[in-house]
């Protein structure tokens, strides 16, 4: 063989590897994709509770959780988690109690009186202050003096002074649930159910448990998402998501590309 022809019939046989190793690489990455899709679901439970939704997590910072659950009898009471213990919240002379959003040592939520009508709550961990928030809107969440909530057709953002409508594209209905900074969680109905969704302030983004009919993002702190959803068989839970890194997916297809180039 000549020189010459050697030397094409290698450029072929690099060109070939090449892509290759592009589809192998290509592969990896959908692959580890699809897997951390499922990655990162914890089902959380408050023990003892009961009825038809018994468990709804709400509202997170640090290793702290806020949410609602059901007692044997049918009432209703907020909860706080710590990673390890349960404490019932409970707005005194209240019928019902809902925590659903925390930023440090304060919890936001809303509380039914004896009268049936329905408010909303500051709780600073020793006093309860009744929130007179503007747009007759409940409080669904607090981040430094950003509050956030809605009344299930839209939701909105209050800074102290400024009140700013949030819909969620498309959507027949958005209830906004949490802030962390900039980044915003909730729910929105879709054409025959409901989803989670996540907004950093200029684009949304759909949040959707495997596997579950209905989804919704309850509360969100750095990286972690807490909300529940419904399972094959229509009961509630609770759920933790982490949000996946990009560029942590990306180094791990590069390993797997790597590794393959050193079997060879």
């Amino acid at each position: 063989m000549s020189m010459r022809r050697k030397t094409c019939l290698l450029y072929v046989v690099s060109k070939i590897k090449k892509t290759l190793y592009l589809c192998v690489f290509m592969i990896n990455l959908f692959a580890l994709g699809s897997v951390d899709a499922m990655a990162g679901w914890t089902t959380i439970d408050v023990p003892g509770a009961y009825g038809a939704k018994p468990t709804k997590a709400y509202g997170i910072d640090g290793s702290n959780i806020v949410g609602t659950y059901g007692d044997a009898s049918g009432g209703q009471h907020g909860f706080l988690y710590n990673g390890s213990s349960w404490t019932t919240l409970d707005m005194p002379g209240a019928d019902a109690t809902g925590a659903s959003g925390i930023d440090g040592g304060n919890i936001v939520g809303d509380y039914t009186d004896g009268s049936g009508w329905t408010y909303s709550f500051l709780y600073n961990g020793s006093s309860w202050t009744t929130l007179d928030v503007p747009g007759s809107y409940f409080a669904s969440d607090i981040d430094g003096s950003n509050i956030v909530g809605g009344n299930g057709a839209i939701g909105f953002l209050y800074n102290g002074t400024t009140l700013t409508t949030l819909v969620v594209p498309s959507a027949s209905g958005t209830g906004v649930s949490s802030i962390d900074g900039s980044n915003i969680v909730g729910w929105y109905y879709g054409a025959s159910s409901h989803h989670g969704f996540l907004y950093n302030g200029s684009s949304w983004t759909t949040l959707d448990m495997p596997g579950a009919s209905e989804t919704f993002a309850h509360g969100i702190d750095g990286s972690n998402i807490v909300g529940q959803y419904f399972d094959a068989s229509g009961g509630y839970h609770g759920f933790v998501y982490v949000i996946p890194e990009p560029a942590t997916l990306l180094l791990l297809a590069l390993g797997g590309l790597a590794l393959i180039r050193r079997r060879r």
